[in-house]
């Protein structure tokens, strides 16, 4: 085709589509929801383009005809021909006829497929086909867009919408009835073969048939959102995903799962993942095409192609095309919806795609995994990835019970596996692992004993893991393992390989979902193995790091230090408070002070790598100055070096946290953050020097003491415990026992001995709602609980509300009520209703509040409570509220 007039064709027909688009109607007409008939377009929808075929010939401005025996990537049989037989009107309808091919073709059938790409191609609208579908077993007529310049990338990243499919119609379906289907399908996502789709199938009522009649298919396309109709029937509506955001502006998850994109950004050429509404906002074009046989028709009914069924030729016959633009906004293509009750419920038409779920953020706090100790982890289960075998647990003389897995004569991996499509255990979920707090220290261990080899017997062994489906991954040996030893048969083995060297396999190890023990593909016929303690872990686990130079003492790794001044800086007692300070005294000699911890100076060597408490993390110390410099207005300094001072950052102590100067003969405590140290040019993943001092020879004479230097985060032990105790005898720090709305003043009251101290409630005539509220700006971060914590309480009823129809319910939110989930006690792990007079616990798995919606980072307010205006005259008690890992 010649590219210039082409080109010169698509700006006429959108010339001449903005000038239809502008009749009929004012662009700020509105939609009445309320009254849509269903079955027709609302009066918004403005014709834009159509083909009626009322000609006595195709209208190749309209359409072009696509020549090749390709067999669209799907294994067709088919050739397609600009041949009359295989196209043509005929009493305004156009007919598209799969024939068979004359002897020696290239390919058993002959069709049609023609496209509509630079001559009319289009962003949002409704796109409508009235057709009758041709049947027998191999028939795949289609109605479907392609992006006209893949902006995106190639199939499919920059998308595909399938108004409509069907295959093999009038044959016998999957259940013995007769095939009556047709399909609205996406396809998106990664490069094929990783590519991605969602779709749904409507059937037909059993006294109807596609096959026997015209129907009208059409799917409604807008910003963000997909629907797709037969006869005015939607029965299926695709979204965009919708990310989850937490309260630091964290990607925490998604609120829906729908179709997303994922291409090459053109500013960094770096491959991404995007949730919004690409790659369906840009334009695309129209196709019409019967297929004969391929991947799917000729897998599925009475498999293969029928070609009795083709013999006489088997049309495709469509009335009309339409396109519609909606006028009230044709950027977007929204207020024109025709809809109903249900199009937009998952328990409906809408559909969950395909969408890659975000990791929620690193807590930076290092858990460990255990995937098999003695039993299954339920979101972690044994798994033989392709030989048909099912791993068990045995038991083991040495080990107890252990995983047993066997390699027969398919070639297989096996190993443990964290993906939807495996899990079968009902308190199971996919549960990928968030390694990286533990990338510098952490590794993956298991211990395996092989008890038969494989039948190669000299066949190497190998450990591999995979991330986020697959999409990352790194396998090693086993004789690469800190053991660096080969499985020999009968004996127990530890296999131990270090996270930092998976990560530089590429592996991620921010979502790990996949770990597998198994002989090379192909040579393990034979083998049986057994596998126990698979865990990732580090040891240390739940210290945060902390460096004390100073106190009481040095500290000889990190000795005191004169770096040019010729002194000795030696240990005083001072007052009672801080007992054995550090003293530094400057002379005439112009010098910097403070503690070192490199070698040269006496020092171990050894910098302190702070990077994993940099957003929280302090430089923190005592400091009094007993004699004050000559020059008594200087201005007293701190600066810190890291590896080799190749970096440094130097401010003065009134940039400190407390912003004060030394005053004389007074003990200060001066902080500075570790991230404004990094914003001044701080490396520090290597800090090696700590200075305090009077500027530059400006020192002389002053003499001064220091304690208590510490590099730490001061917030580690309430993070690291992960845990909150909002009340048990008494509430929390920081939050309160609350009435919203009643005017009451809850109280603490003693109960029985085994609760003492509890919350009660009473609620009046004033509808309310009640529970625990966080201060001003404080909340609690619950993401390091994500996969195992709860929130629980005891609950006992005293009196029951006055209205018997009241039904308890349990409501959390999060800072600002951003986000909140409020569920019925009897959704509650014990799945009870209150009885009156009794202490009873409630337990709600902290995954599924997440999973509803609520931004765990940041939770101030727990309630418990009768419904809203029916709680009058109900006395209750709370006890035991926590927040924490069972």
């Amino acid at each position: 085709m010649n590219i210039e007039k082409t080109h010169i064709a698509r700006l006429l027909a959108a010339i001449s589509l903005a000038s239809l688009a502008g009749c009929g109607g004012d662009s700020a007409t509105t939609s009445n929801f309320e009254n849509i008939d269903a079955s027709e377009p609302v009066s918004d929808w403005q014709l834009v383009w159509s083909d009626e075929f009322e000609d006595s010939a195709i209208d190749t401005n309209k359409w072009n005809f696509e020549l090749n025996c390709d067999g669209g990537g799907n294994n067709e049989k088919q050739c397609y021909t600009d041949n009359e037989e295989n196209a043509f009107i005929q009493d305004g309808v156009l007919n598209i006829v799969a024939l068979p091919a004359t002897e020696g073709a290239k390919k058993p059938y002959t069709s049609a497929r023609l496209n509509t790409r630079y001559n009319a191609d289009f962003t949002y609208g409704r796109f409508e086909v009235r057709a009758k579908l041709p049947s027998g077993q191999g028939s795949w007529p289609a109605f479907w867009m392609l992006p006209t310049d893949e902006e995106y990338g190639t199939w499919p990243r920059s998308g595909e919408i399938d108004v409509l499919e069907s295959v093999n119609l009038k044959t016998a379906d999957e259940d013995g009835g007769v095939e009556s289907s047709i399909h609205g399908t996406l396809h998106y996502g990664r490069a094929w073969p990783d590519n991605s789709y969602t779709g749904q199938e409507y059937k037909f009522p059993e006294d109807s048939n596609p096959a026997d009649d015209f129907h009208t298919y059409a799917v409604e396309w807008q910003e963000g959102e997909i629907r797709w109709y037969v006869d005015g029937y939607l029965y299926a509506t695709q979204r965009q995903s919708e990310v989850l955001y937490n309260s630091k502006g964290e990607a925490a998850g998604l609120k829906h799962r729908g179709w997303f994109a994922e291409y090459f950004e053109q500013g960094s050429g770096e491959l991404e993942t995007h949730w919004d509404s690409a790659p369906y906002d840009k334009d695309f074009h129209l196709l019409l095409n019967l297929a004969v046989g391929g991947d799917w028709p000729e897998n599925v009914n009475e498999l293969g192609v029928d070609a009795s069924a083709f013999e006489n030729g088997q049309t495709f016959a469509i009335d009309y095309v339409r396109v519609y633009q909606c006028a009230s906004n044709p950027d977007t293509g929204k207020g024109c919806e025709t809809i109903r009750p249900g199009y937009d419920s998952l328990d409906d038409a809408l559909l969950e795609g395909e969408a890659p779920i975000p990791s929620p953020p690193s807590t930076g706090i290092a858990t460990p995994l255990t995937i098999f100790g003695d039993s299954f982890n339920p979101n972690w289960p044994a798994w033989d990835c392709c030989g048909g075998s099912t791993p068990a647990i045995v038991s083991d003389e040495e080990q107890g019970d252990v995983v047993e897995f066997t390699i027969g004569s398919e070639p297989t991996v096996v190993g443990f596996i964290s993906r939807d499509a495996f899990i079968t255990d009902e308190n199971g979920a996919a549960t990928p692992f968030d390694a990286s707090p533990m990338l510098e220290e952490g590794y993956v261990r298991f211990k395996m004993k092989v008890t038969s080899a494989p039948s190669v017997p000299d066949t190497p062994w190998f450990v591999k893991l995979e991330s986020t489906e697959a999409s990352t991954d790194a396998d090693m040996p086993l004789t690469s393992s800190v053991e660096g030893q080969a499985p020999v048969v009968g004996q127990w083995q530890t296999y131990t390989f270090l996270l930092s060297d998976l990560a530089d396999l590429d592996l991620d190890i921010s979502a790990i979902d996949v770990l597998m023990v198994f002989p090379e593909w192909g040579t393990g016929e034979g083998a049986t193995f057994l596998i126990d303690d698979v865990e990732i872990t580090q040891d240390n686990l739940g210290a945060s790091p902390e460096l004390t130079i100073f106190e009481d003492e040095q500290n000889l790794a990190w000795p005191m230090w004169d770096c040019c001044g010729g002194s000795t800086p030696i240990e005083v007692v001072d007052d009672e408070a801080h007992g054995v300070t550090a003293e530094f005294s400057i002379g005439a000699e112009p010098t910097v002070m403070g503690f070192n911890s490199r070698t040269e100076v006496g020092g171990a060597g050894e910098s302190f790598d702070a990077s994993s408490i940099l957003d929280e993390g302090v430089i923190q110390f005592d400091l009094k100055v007993t004699s004050t410099p000559s020059d008594p207005s200087t201005a007293w300094l701190f600066k810190v070096e890291a590896n080799g001072a190749t970096s440094f950052a130097e401010l003065e102590l009134t940039q400190s946290v407390e912003g004060v100067a030394p005053v004389t003969g007074e003990w200060q405590t001066y902080t500075f953050k570790l991230s404004d140290l990094a914003g001044a040019g701080l490396d520090v993943s290597a800090i090696d020097v700590l200075m305090i001092f009077p500027a530059w020879g400006a020192g002389e004479g002053a003499v001064y003491r220091v304690d208590n230097v510490k590099i730490y985060n001061p917030n580690a032990a309430p993070v690291a415990s992960g845990e909150l105790n909002v009340f048990t005898d008494t509430v929390a720090d920081q939050w309160s026992i609350w009435d919203c709305c009643g005017g009451s003043t809850p109280t603490t009251e003693t109960d029985d001995d085994q609760h003492g101290a509890v919350a009660q409630f009473s609620i009046g005539a004033t509808p309310t709602v009640m529970g625990f509220l966080a201060d001003e700006d404080v909340s609690f971060d619950a993401s390091a609980l994500l996969e195992n914590g709860v929130v629980q309480f005891d609950l006992k009823v005293i009196t029951a509300p006055s209205n018997v129809d009241a039904q308890w319910l349990f409501k959390i939110e999060s800072i600002g009520a951003s986000s909140a989930v409020e569920l019925a006690l009897t959704q509650s792990n014990e799945g009870q209703t209150p009885v009156t007079g009794e202490w009873q616990t409630y337990t709600f798995p902290i995954g599924q509040l997440f999973d509803a919606g609520l931004d765990i980072s940041a939770i101030n307010v727990l309630m418990v409570f009768p419904t809203w205006d029916m709680g009058n005259g109900a006395l209750y008690r709370i006890d035991n509220v926590i927040i924490a890992n069972p």
